[in-house]
């Protein structure tokens, strides 16, 4: 099993050297949140840094996934809009098609993102079109470009958990580019099978899984032991898969090289419980 961990947990470090410490730390891969601080893809001599990080990434010897979940990259007022569901979602668009593109430049595994928010004054059927809408125009530069995507169920969101990523996939004509990203922790939140029957369950979809530790009702990634996931089942259920299994710790950023040790310690010795 690889393991990697999310660049939004390193918050606080420049990318090369929160690459470094992963490397020296003896992780597999990187999940890396596109962000001001972290490869903005919105920023200037794009291509250029483009370049030098898959060559850091070559030399380090790490695996990436892409994620997209930065808070306030696309309006500063507002976080993590605008979704596919706001007026404004070519802005949304625009983003993932350029996370697409810079998977493709890296090499990357899979692209992940999530549904957004269902504003207040939205049916929930025109919800559902917006987003679906949405989701085909990533898939046209995905196909184009050859990059796998990941759809993450986010508590919360429109598409909140594995019964709503399997709907959308059916209005999209289930492509087989159109993956699904799984968080361990979000299955103990909000679904209502067992965390490892959640894995199975999603397995035959699978590009890129989050791991964190969570508890029944309550949205909020954790550190292992610190919530009520008993992880050796878990990573037995996920032993088919072949790709990242990446900590998603976007709140710990202020302890980031001692959290991380200390996850992959806890990873490694729960594969072999």
């Amino acid at each position: 099993m690889r393991f990697g961990y999310g660049t939004n947990g390193f918050a606080n470090h420049r990318l090369g050297d929160a690459l470094r410490v992963l490397s020296d730390l003896g992780y597999d891969g990187v999940a890396l949140t596109l962000d001001h601080q972290h490869l903005d893809p919105f920023g200037p001599d794009l291509a250029r840094q483009v370049a030098s990080l898959a060559a850091e990434l070559d030399r380090l010897g790490l695996a990436v996934v892409i994620e997209t979940g930065a808070r306030f990259l696309l309006d500063p007022w507002r976080k993590h809009s605008p979704t596919f569901l706001d007026p404004d979602r070519a802005r949304r668009v625009e983003f993932l098609t350029r996370a697409v593109e810079i998977a493709a430049d890296l090499g990357a595994e899979a692209v992940s993102f999530w549904s957004g928010n269902k504003p207040a004054d939205l049916s929930t059927e025109d919800a559902w079109a917006h987003l679906a809408d949405g989701c085909a125009e990533v898939l046209k530069a995905a196909d184009e470009h050859d990059v796998k995507l990941g759809f993450e169920p986010e508590p919360g969101m429109l598409v909140e958990d594995l019964d709503g990523y399997f709907e959308l996939s059916r209005r999209l004509g289930d492509p087989e580019r159109f993956g699904l990203t799984l968080d361990i922790g979000h299955c103990r939140c909000n679904e209502s099978a067992s965390v490892p029957d959640c894995v199975r369950r999603a397995l035959p979809r699978l590009v890129n899984v989050q791991i964190d530790d969570m508890r029944r009702g309550t949205h909020e990634h954790l550190e292992f032991g610190k919530g009520e996931i008993d992880f050796p089942p878990v990573l037995e259920a996920l032993s088919p898969y072949a790709g990242l299994v990446a900590v998603e710790l976007p709140r710990d950023s202020h302890a980031a090289p001692r959290i991380a040790r200390e996850s992959l310690e806890f990873l490694r010795k729960a594969v072999t419980a």
